[in-house]
């Protein structure tokens, strides 16, 4: 495929998925409709595997593998879903863009790990501040709000820690087996959640939210996923993450158009504090060295003389 096609793909299936999981759990079902989108994903991914005539993995370090992911997958999607009954869908997309700014903080607390340096805690800084204003808005429109917006920065969290404990393992596991592989040990922990949940055993989906689950299972689950590590394979770290610039702001706009939400001004503030926030702790490394190559080339030449 592709790295252009693979990298629009990735932008669009980012930026649809937030309205797509709010469509999804309209009906009032969050986990049974979560639990549907991965059982179908599974299913799918499966029958890939079997056509490429590979293996899913099971040896000791792939299941630590799986296992590593499993909080990223069951307790973030979880989460979300719940959230999604109360915020907007840009919003989602917002706090999950929060993600490399909580999985650096979170770096600092385990050895080997790459020291923070002035811009990137100052994109921290500013994600706090832009958190702030979000959570400070959330007040003023009711407890169910600032529920919401608890619980996606608690999914935040879980991806992030999660995604770092997959690299920490380093099981070498293809894209599409950890993905099968982390499905497999999250859908008991759905099944468990829905049956305690007390939902219907008959999702309750309306037209949309079927064909939103439908859509998550195929795109949001597996295409979207197996094209980010393409591009992460092909593309520099830093172009990769643009698309957590991006994505944000079509998601808002996505849900303004779609959905007719209307983000109170300081939600849009505050969203908009928490992108100028990852701007700073992605691109911070970028600049400097931007600025080191511009003071190297107008450095003035020293003419040295050859030995005779």
């Amino acid at each position: 495929m592709p790295t252009a096609l693979a990298y629009l793909i990735v932008v669009l299936v980012w930026a649809s998925t937030p309205l797509a999981i709010k469509w999804s759990a309209e009906a009032g079902a969050p986990i049974g409709s979560v639990m549907l989108r991965m059982l179908i994903a599974f299913l799918l991914g499966l029958v890939i595997l079997l056509a490429l005539k590979r293996r899913l993995r099971r040896d000791r370090r792939a299941l630590c593998s799986y296992a590593a992911a499993v909080p990223g997958v069951f307790g973030a999607m979880a989460l979300s879903y719940h959230a999604s009954q109360s915020l907007p869908s840009g919003m989602l997309s917002v706090m999950f863009g929060m993600a490399p700014l909580i999985s650096g903080l979170i770096l600092q607390a385990l050895p080997g790990a790459t020291r923070l340096r002035r811009w990137h805690w100052l994109g921290c800084a500013l994600g706090v501040v832009g958190l702030a204003v979000v959570f400070a808005d959330s007040l003023t429109l009711g407890g169910e709000v600032l529920g919401a917006l608890l619980l996606m920065l608690g999914a935040v969290t879980l991806f992030s820690a999660s995604g770092i404990a997959v690299q920490r393992v380093a099981a070498g596991v293809g894209p599409l087996e950890q993905t099968l592989g982390a499905l497999a040990l999250s859908l008991p922990c759905f099944l468990a959640l829905w049956l305690a949940s007390g939902e219907p055993p008959s999702l309750p989906l309306s037209e949309r939210g079927l064909w939103a689950v439908l859509y998550l299972a195929l795109f949001g689950s597996l295409v979207g996923f197996l094209c980010y590590f393409l591009i992460l394979s092909r593309l520099p770290a830093a172009t990769v993450s643009l698309v957590t610039l991006i994505t944000p702001v079509l998601a808002l706009g996505l849900g303004m158009l779609l959905n007719q939400e209307q983000p109170s001004p300081s939600m849009l503030a505050g969203a908009g504090l928490i992108l100028v926030a990852l701007g700073a702790y992605l691109f911070g490394d970028r600049l400097t060295r931007l600025k080191a190559i511009d003071g190297s080339s107008t450095a003035p030449k020293v003419a040295v003389r050859e030995p005779e």
